[in-house]
């Protein structure tokens, strides 16, 4: 017969078991429900977020998905029952949702240092979760040169051919303001004006025979491959998945559009603290590498890109290289003039 343990080894054991016991029936008591785009999105998210934070003890994640409205949000906030604990929210949703009280403000303190962040990625109601961008994509093989700006998207004598954008006023005016020489600085003090709106339309009418217009993300990457358009502008990751698969797809990074989507916590969550605890978790160094390197989607906490291979770095919008030639895109221009720019982008589309 084995010898039975020692008294004091025995006491170490059971108050080991009994604190795993514990943070077990802690994590299965407690749930966070996530909600997100979906897509490839949600599963480099659930692979670098949702299962480690199950994991660490935590909680559990509930992760669900929604199309960006607010207005379901709202409804939760108004009627005092919300089910939702942590959004992912558009930069324009995040400025409109903070102004009218649907979300929680954030303690910038569970953080860590401001610092280690990106500019403008942490605001009082949200923390930017990754970066994507609008581009200037291509196919290389079926173009003898290759295009290096908006300007040469506009150059139809050079590249004959149809030319993707995508149907909006959003990024279509800050492309054909860039084409037209407009400075990346420069760029929303010209849209401000009546003026500047006029230009980007004028500079629209130039190429407006040769436009096909896309409104699913998918689009672009199946034209350019298919040779429906020579070139067109397209979300990075789109053309990145669409390169992994082989393709001969290209990115010009000069000009592109860069835009972070946002972690928000929905007011009146009992779960605010457990919130604070998973954005803080999401948005460290390592958890977003494994992100990006899951999608290629930018990091934005800097010392997430140090870690990351070349061959994924070249393909973020984060990277030093990609960023000397980008352009952030202006939400709170977007909350201010978007409604009416549309409405006149659809006038004019129509025509």
């Amino acid at each position: 017969m084995k010898e039975s343990l020692p008294p004091c080894i025995r006491v170490a054991v059971g108050l080991a078991f009994l604190a795993a016991a514990s943070n077990q029936a802690m994590a299965q008591s407690q749930s966070l429900t996530v909600i997100s785009f979906g897509g490839a999105t949600k599963a480099a998210q659930e692979a670098a977020y949702f299962k480690p934070f199950e994991q660490s003890g935590a909680a559990k994640v509930v992760a669900g998905e929604y199309n960006g409205e607010l207005s379901k949000v709202k409804a939760m906030v108004d009627i005092g029952q919300v089910s939702w604990d942590v959004v992912e929210v558009e930069s324009p949703e995040l400025l409109r949702g903070c102004e009218e009280g649907l979300f929680e403000r954030i303690d910038p303190a569970v953080l860590g240092e401001s610092a280690q962040y990106m500019p403008g990625t942490v605001s009082e109601c949200g923390v930017a979760s990754y970066v994507w961008s609008m581009v200037l994509a291509y196919n290389a093989g079926k173009l003898a040169s290759a295009p290096a700006s908006w300007a040469d998207f506009w150059d139809v004598q050079r590249f004959p051919g149809k030319r993707g954008l995508r149907k909006g006023a959003k990024y279509t005016l800050e492309a054909a303001l860039l084409a037209d020489g407009v400075k990346r600085e420069d760029l929303y003090k010209v849209l401000e004006t009546p003026e500047g709106v006029t230009r980007a339309f004028r500079k629209l009418d130039q190429i407006k025979p040769y436009i096909q217009w896309w409104e699913a993300g998918a689009q672009p990457p199946q034209w350019l491959m298919a040779g429906d358009v020579v070139m067109s502008a397209a979300y990075n990751g789109r053309i990145a998945a669409a390169q992994k698969e082989g393709s001969a797809l290209a990115i010009v990074w000069n000009g592109n559009l860069y835009d972070p989507d946002h972690w928000a916590i929905v007011r009146g969550t009992p779960n605010k603290a457990l919130a604070e605890r998973f954005i803080a978790f999401a948005s460290q160094a390592e958890t977003q590498k494994t992100f990006s390197t899951q999608i290629p989607y930018g990091p934005v906490h800097k010392d997430a890109l140090a870690t990351l291979p070349a061959e994924t770095l070249q393909q973020l919008p984060t990277a030093p290289a990609n960023l000397a030639d980008a352009q952030l895109v202006n939400a709170e221009f977007w909350v201010n003039h978007g409604e009416e720019l549309e409405e006149r982008f659809n006038a004019w589309a129509a025509r």
